[in-house]
């Protein structure tokens, strides 16, 4: 055999496994392409298409050594098996074989070599595939492709956040072209309305399929070809412009791949506007009552909100909502002020909110943590006057984390590479856990210093990362606000402290970019003793290195605003101890067993009083319990105290906070009695 035709053979292999993005929690699938050229494969945000374009064959047979070779066939094993091997949904008895559910969001976090993603809502949204994957729910997901995604950060001479939006080679990504062009009606500067074409493309992401919708399509005016340029960009008409998109767009592309979807679930309000398009098709082509046809929309729609915060629940001036859309609300059979009164809680509300309008159409709808819930039962009240505030019909479901996707490989290892099972970790003897981590953090050492250019960490250290984004409300200058006390548990030689801090602000969070600068200045600084570093540029592949890597989690939000949080997860997944406020997730997830909690569980302070006690809180520990914890040694050096925390925060959270786990619930509460609903109203009609 020529040597050409190995490399194509073995392109054609590799190909293959990049095409589907279960290369990215199939173990040692993405190792095959980063051996093949690491400098280049990291360039290019590890996008296992991007590299095969740019090898050639006789590169690609050089690769093929006979150890590769045997890799490579573990990989395609492993995907043969996953593919042949019963689902969950495939054991279970009853379900019906016509469900099938239709899952929107503006961005899904799959993976870095595809940037449409911002944060925790878009992972998510992409773990929240995988496990319906792995689950072999029948669902499909519906976003869009952004031309030039979300930004790129780096700091300028003054250690300003400096953004960069690097175009999505849409050819160089595992995306297929899906040969259809529906159109949108969109309206113009001047309020005309006018027909805007969208591409699809298709993600495969294992058993699911994820189709993404642009409008950069030759024929469309120049605007309209910019919609989908940038996530969450452009000012109030375009961001009105993308959602109208994602949402009339979505179900007019599922009608034409012949999908009939009987649950549609929104993650976040972003996808609301795709309950008018729904409610069109019933009144014009079938003929219902406009009455009658909210009320069967409804009852097949699930609605997850994710934020307390006021700016996450989007909300639009009416005027500009009614020029895109008022004949499509017409043709529904209702008046413009009906409609309008849709996306309002109070008459005398001035916006359409996207929130309101989700929660009035949605029969189901839920929070994103036990905490979370009451929240917005509490927030959303006045949307049901007359009922207590405990029987606001928004229940919960807590997040979680694509366990494949965030454990470490050395976890992977001993507790299982198909399907990891995480209670093993309770057996684990203490040496092994403990050299596992040590393994993890020392290779997050190494990547700093070689790639960042931060000064040497020591591994001996007591690591604590805080990776999020720099939303004021989540206070990365918690720490800070001690500065003196800092500095001492910094320089102590005895009991050496270190701290990797990363993260993004919006581009118009003038506040957040000032805590990054902040963090970046107290960091050069002599009370800093090179022991903190802020690592730029945060995005899934760094957050796998962090959450991985470190010894602790911290995170200081101010509750109740933190709806969930699932960095912390993926931490404790990996044997990192959280210690956080007992906001979101953790309010739930903490026990002295598995982590640390700061302050109690009081938010009736000012805010100035709460971040007062809160800072006393963290320090106090820090310095009374993480610390001791940790530096507590046996006659082997190991810290046996802080290994059993490990092994009940690997076993017991990562369990309870997977999205596999979190998959079932919307199946069994939610999707399951959606689609009954939806059943039992076609029946009746």
């Amino acid at each position: 055999m020529s040597e050409a035709h190995d490399g194509a053979s073995l392109r054609a292999a590799l190909a293959q496994i990049a095409g589907n993005f279960s290369f990215s929690w199939t173990p040692g699938a993405r190792q095959l392409f980063a051996e093949l050229d690491r400098r280049r494969f990291s360039e290019l945000l590890h996008n296992p298409t991007a590299l095969l374009s740019e090898l050639t064959d006789e590169d690609l047979a050089r690769a093929l050594t006979p150890e590769y070779a045997m890799r490579l066939g573990r990989v395609q094993e492993r995907l043969a098996a996953e593919a042949q091997r019963p689902s969950w949904w495939e054991t279970q008895e009853g379900h019906p074989d016509d469900f099938l559910v239709a899952y929107f969001s503006a961005e899904f976090g799959l993976d870095e070599s595809l940037p449409i993603y911002s944060g925790g809502l878009g992972v998510l949204a992409g773990d929240h595939l995988k496990s319906a994957s792995e689950l072999g729910v029948p669902l499909v997901g519906v976003g869009l492709n952004y031309f030039r995604g979300y930004f790129r950060q780096r700091l300028d001479e003054g250690d300003r956040q400096v953004e960069r939006y690097p175009r999505n080679d849409t050819v160089r990504l595992p995306l297929t072209l899906v040969p259809m062009a529906p159109k949108v009606m969109l309206a113009d500067d001047d309020g005309n309305l006018v027909p805007v074409r969208i591409s699809v493309w298709r993600a495969c992401v294992g058993r699911v399929s994820l189709y993404l919708l642009d409008t950069k399509v030759e024929g469309n005016p120049d605007w309209a070809r910019e919609v989908t340029n940038t996530l969450y960009g452009g000012d109030r008409q375009n961001r009105l412009r993308q959602e109208l998109v994602l949402g009339i767009g979505g179900v007019r592309v599922l009608r034409a791949l012949g999908l009939e979807p009987t649950v549609f679930h929104m993650n976040e309000g972003h996808s609301a506007f795709f309950q008018l398009e729904r409610l069109r098709e019933l009144v014009e082509e079938e003929g219902i009552d406009r009455d009658a046809a909210l009320e069967r929309l409804r009852a097949s729609t699930v609605f997850t909100t994710h934020t307390p915060v006021p700016a996450g629940n989007e909300v639009f001036e009416p005027g500009l909502v009614r020029r895109n859309v008022e004949p499509l609300v017409e043709r529904c059979g209702f008046s413009w002020e009906e409609f309008e009164a849709l996306g309002k809680v109070h008459a005398e509300d001035s916006d359409f909110g996207m929130t309101p309008f989700a929660l009035k159409t949605s029969a189901y709808a839920n929070g994103v943590s036990k905490l979370h819930g009451a929240v917005s039962r509490e927030m959303w009240h006045d949307l049901w006057p007359d009922r207590p505030v405990d029987e606001v019909p928004i229940t919960s479901i807590t997040n979680g984390v694509h366990v494949r996707t965030w454990l470490g490989g050395e976890l992977e290892g001993m507790l299982g590479t198909n399907t990891p099972k995480l209670e093993r970790a309770l057996e684990l003897p203490a040496n092994v856990l403990w050299e596992a981590h040590c393994s993890a953090k020392a290779r997050l050492m190494e990547f700093i210093s070689r790639t960042r250019g931060a000064p040497d960490l020591d591994p001996a250290a007591l690591t604590i990362g805080f990776a999020r984004r720099f939303a004021t409300y989540k206070r990365a200058g918690l720490l800070l606000s001690q500065p003196e006390r800092l500095a001492a548990l910094l320089g102590d030689p005895d009991r050496p402290l270190q701290i990797v801090v990363a993260g993004k602000a919006h581009p118009a969070d003038e506040g957040g970019k000032d805590v990054i600068r902040q963090v970046v200045d107290f960091s050069r600084g002599e009370s800093a003793h090179h022991h903190v570093v802020f690592l730029p540029d945060y995005e899934m592949t760094l957050a796998r290195r962090l959450v991985q890597g470190v010894d602790v989690w911290l995170n200081t939000p101010r509750r109740p605003m933190e709806a969930s949080g699932t960095s912390g997860m993926k931490a404790a997944l990996n044997g990192v101890l959280n210690c956080s406020i007992l906001d979101g997730w953790w309010a739930e997830g903490y026990t002295p067993e598995r982590g640390f909690a700061i302050g109690d569980e009081d938010a009736t302070r000012s805010e100035e009083e709460q971040d007062t006690a809160d800072a006393e809180a963290l320090f106090a520990v820090l310095e009374q319990q993480v610390l001791p914890a940790f530096f507590e040694r046996d006659a082997n050096g190991l810290p046996p105290r802080w290994v059993e925390m490990m092994r009940h925060s690997i076993a017991e959270l990562g369990t309870e906070f997977s999205t596999n786990r979190m998959v079932r619930e919307y199946v069994e509460r939610l999707y399951l009695p959606a689609h009954r609903d939806l059943a039992a109203a076609l029946t009746a009609a």
